[in-house]
């Protein structure tokens, strides 16, 4: 993950003599708290509409075509919010997440691990997402592609958590042929599961039953995968790895699937081939306050 203050500054100095192009994303919830963070950011935007221009959308609704051309992308709401929606955010689009229902004002909210603001900051902090002061985390995403036995190649969304690789079936054996560097091997296992450094907490550490897996400074390059439910003493990398070198199978399940960040399928059929690694396009995550490295410092 790369960092800058004020990366796109100069950027952002000439669309300041411009309308900035900004969307709002917003998950539909029907909660009263998800609703006043909603009408609060609304009031936030109207009252710079002479500066703004912006367009509101639910996530139900919005379409990838929305986010071309962007100046910034908001979204409000929680981590799952931000997943979903960094998958149509290509790498030259900011995005700053808003959390509309923060954990440490009741005990249901979300942790916002990705959503650096709140409703109570959003003022002071889109000021300084469209002046270009503030602080751009380039994040690394994985990158699937799926190879057909017919040798088309369909690739997947980027994952900024994490992705799984698994039999559509979940009470059948995960069944593959797995290639990694010096690893070569037929495996059975509940599934693959792939992690970014700061993705691991959303998931991976509850698998590995372990935390803080690899390290910071080669979480650009790197990222974690794991064999769900296979003898975890294994130490040549087949169970769990931290690499940088792309991971490939070849499918002996009757209908498999790839799932990036829990949310869209990508089903393939014996034969297919499916390579991983750390090719995706980056997300440039704004922050206001902390890095997102700071922010991981903080969790453990």
């Amino acid at each position: 993950m790369k960092v800058t203050t004020s990366n796109h500054s100069q950027e952002g100095n000439a669309r300041a003599m411009d309308m900035a192009d900004v969307l709002l994303v917003y998950k539909k919830n029907f909660e009263e708290v998800h609703d006043e963070s909603l009408n609060s950011l609304k009031q936030t935007l109207q009252d710079r509409s002479n500066t703004i221009r912006v367009e509101i959308r639910a996530r139900e609704k919005v379409r990838r075509a929305d986010f071309i051309g962007r100046d910034l992308v908001i979204v409000l709401g929680g981590d799952g919010t931000l997943t979903s929606i960094s998958h149509n955010i290509d790498s030259n689009t900011p995005v700053m997440g808003v959390n509309s229902h923060p954990r440490k004002n009741d005990n249901d909210g979300s942790l916002g691990f990705y959503m650096d603001s709140s409703v109570e900051t959003f003022a002071d902090d889109i000021e300084m997402a469209l002046s270009g002061n503030a602080i751009v985390n380039r994040l690394p995403r994985l990158q699937a592609i799926i190879e057909t036995t017919s040798g088309n190649k369909i690739k997947t969304d980027p994952a900024l958590n994490d992705l799984l690789i698994a039999n559509t079936h979940q009470y059948a054996p995960s069944k593959y042929h797995l290639r990694r560097g010096e690893i070569e091997t037929m495996q059975q296992s509940s599934g693959l599961v792939f992690s970014t450094w700061l993705g691991q907490g959303a998931w991976f550490n509850q698998i590995s039953r372990s935390s803080n897996l690899g390290n910071q400074k080669e979480s650009d390059s790197h990222y974690l995968v794991i064999a769900r439910e296979i003898d975890p003493t294994i130490q040549d990398g087949r169970y769990c790895d931290w690499t940088d070198t792309p991971t490939v199978i070849t499918s002996d399940m009757h209908r498999g699937y790839v799932v990036p960040d829990g949310w869209d399928e990508y089903q393939f059929n014996r034969g297919a081939t499916i390579s991983v690694d750390l090719s995706g396009p980056v997300l440039q995550l704004l922050t206001f306050r902390k890095t997102m490295y700071e922010k991981f410092a903080a969790l453990k």
